[in-house]
């Protein structure tokens, strides 16, 4: 199963967020190959930008989910497709055009604004519960 995981379910484990155990066994479960996980080049970007200012060593844990991960990049017809989209939040439109072409079974976020058509939904509770 292909699952695209947004920004936030990697920061809830760096910084031990509410219910981050859950999405640290949706990580685990992606590196020790139960799942094919996705995830965007900017989550990278946001990942390094907000969890920095908190921990060190962060460019540890980049290299562990650059290993680990399909790294999507947002081309011009990724950014045409999300632009498209009618929703306020153009970095969800973009992972979820993302999430799309590379045939994603699922999106895993915890974000509770993160709503569209054609590709699961779930937040780590949601999944941990469902498929692990």
């Amino acid at each position: 199963m292909k699952i695209f995981i947004d920004t936030n379910v990697f920061l809830d484990v760096l910084l031990k967020r509410e219910n981050y155990h859950y999405s640290l066994e949706i990580l685990n479960s992606v590196l020790y190959n139960k799942f094919i996980g996705y995830v965007s080049d900017i989550t990278l970007l946001n990942i390094d930008y907000v969890a920095k200012k908190q921990m060190k060593n962060i460019k540890e844990f980049i290299e562990l989910v650059n290993d680990n991960f399909i790294v999507t990049g947002a081309d011009n017809s990724v950014i045409k497709s999300a632009l498209k989209i009618n929703n306020i939040d153009f970095e969800d439109n973009v992972q979820y055009c993302s999430a799309k072409i590379f045939n994603c079974d699922v999106i895993v976020t915890n974000d509770k604004k993160f709503v569209f058509n054609g590709i699961e939904i779930l937040n780590s509770v949601e999944f941990a519960n469902k498929y692990l």
